[in-house]
C-alpha cells in the first residue's frame, strides 16, 4: 500500500503550482467580495454574526458571497498543510522554508482580513491585505521554480546590466500594484455602501498609475528586445513575453474599465491580471539566473597492497 508520504513526495511540483493557483483565487474571490459591496456582509470576524460562523436568517447574498470568500482561506489552509508536509519530507532545505512562509501567510491573511473587517473597510488596510496576497503569489512562484531547479548554485544566465534592468523592472512594477490599490481606495468600489474613502483625487491617482504603467511596459519592451539581441536561456525569453502579453492585456482592460465607468466584471479581469502580472514579474526576475547541480562526488577507494620485503641473514 502507497504511504500518503511517499505520494506526496512523487506530487511535489504539482503541489507547488496548487499553491500559485489558490493563491491567485483568493485575490479574484476577494475582489469579486469588494466590487458586489458584500465586504461587510458578516460584519464580524472570525464569527459571521455575533451568534454564528456561517450566514443564516435574515443575511443575504452579501453574507454568503463573504462567507465564500472566508471558506477559500481554508482551501489554501490545505493546501499550504499538504505542501509543507512534502517540502519536509523533500529533505531541501529551500523548498522547506519557501512552504513555511506561504503556510505562515494563511493565519496571517486571515488576521489582517479580519482587521479591514473590524476597521470597516478602511481603505488603506484593504490595500494593505490585497499586497500580501500579491507577495504571496510572488512567493508561491518561486517554490514552482525552486521545485524544478538543482540545489545547486546560482549563477547569472544573462548579462549584469540586463540584470539590474530587469531588478528596475520588478520594482516599478510593485510600484504599479500598490498605486492601483490606491486607485481602488478613491475609487466608488469601496466593498461596502457605507465604506470609507481615502479622499485622494480618483483622476491624479488613476494618471499616476498609468504614467508608472506606460514605464513598466516601457521597461518591458527593452528587455524584450534585448533577450533577443543577446544569448540567454528560452525560460528567460518566455517570461519576457509573457509579462509584456500580460501588461498589454492588463492595458487594454485598464484602459476601457476606466471610460464604461468601471464595470464589476472588468475590474474582476483587471485584478485578475494584476494577480498575473505579479507572478510573470517574479518569473522574469527568476530567469536572470540559473542554478548549476553540484556534481556528486564519487570516492574510488583502491586497495594497495603492502608489500613486505624480509631480508635472510
Amino acid at each position: 500500500m502507497r504511504s500518503v508520504g511517499s505520494w506526496l513526495d512523487r506530487n511535489l511540483f504539482r503541489l507547488a503550482v496548487a499553491s500559485l493557483v489558490v493563491n491567485v483565487l483568493i485575490v479574484v474571490s476577494g475582489g469579486v467580495v469588494r466590487l458586489t459591496g458584500s465586504g461587510l456582509g458578516c460584519p464580524t470576524w472570525p464569527r459571521c454574526t455575533e451568534e454564528s460562523f456561517t450566514p443564516h436568517g435574515a443575511y443575504d447574498i452579501h453574507a454568503a458571497i463573504e462567507f465564500g470568500n472566508r471558506l477559500v482561506t481554508f482551501l489554501i489552509a490545505a493546501v499550504a498543510v499538504a505542501m509543507f508536509v512534502a517540502a519536509w519530507r523533500s529533505g531541501r532545505t529551500t523548498i522547506r522554508r519557501l512552504a513555511l512562509v506561504l503556510a505562515l501567510g494563511v493565519p496571517a491573511q486571515a488576521v489582517l482580513g479580519g482587521i479591514t473587517v473590524l476597521t470597516d473597510l478602511n481603505p488603506w488596510t484593504v490595500a494593505l491585505h490585497l499586497m500580501v496576497s500579491m507577495a504571496m503569489i510572488s512567493v508561491a512562484v518561486v517554490l514552482v521554480q525552486r521545485v524544478r531547479e538543482p540545489d545547486g548554485a546560482a549563477v547569472p544566465a544573462v548579462p549584469q546590466s540586463i540584470g539590474w534592468l530587469v531588478r528596475l523592472l520588478f520594482v516599478v512594477g510593485w510600484v504599479v500594484l500598490y498605486l492601483g490599490t490606491v486607485v481602488t481606495g478613491s475609487g466608488p468600489h469601496a466593498g461596502d455602501a457605507d465604506a470609507p474613502r481615502n479622499g485622494l483625487d480618483p483622476r491624479a491617482v488613476s494618471q499616476l498609475h498609468v504614467d508608472f504603467v506606460f514605464l513598466l511596459l516601457g521597461l518591458t519592451v527593452a528587455v524584450v528586445l534585448v533577450f533577443r539581441a543577446v544569448d540567454v536561456p528560452p525560460r528567460s525569453r518566455d517570461a519576457a513575453n509573457t509579462l509584456l502579453l500580460v501588461l498589454l492585456g492588463q492595458g487594454a482592460i485598464g484602459f476601457v474599465q476606466y471610460f464604461t465607468g468601471l464595470p464589476i466584471v472588468l475590474v474582476t479581469l483587471h485584478l485578475l491580471g494584476a494577480a498575473l502580472t505579479a507572478a510573470a514579474m517574479t518569473w522574469l526576475l527568476l530567469g536572470t539566473r540559473q542554478r548549476v547541480a553540484v556534481p556528486e562526488v564519487e570516492t574510488v577507494v583502491e586497495d594497495s597492497s603492502l608489500t613486505t620485503t624480509t631480508t635472510h641473514p
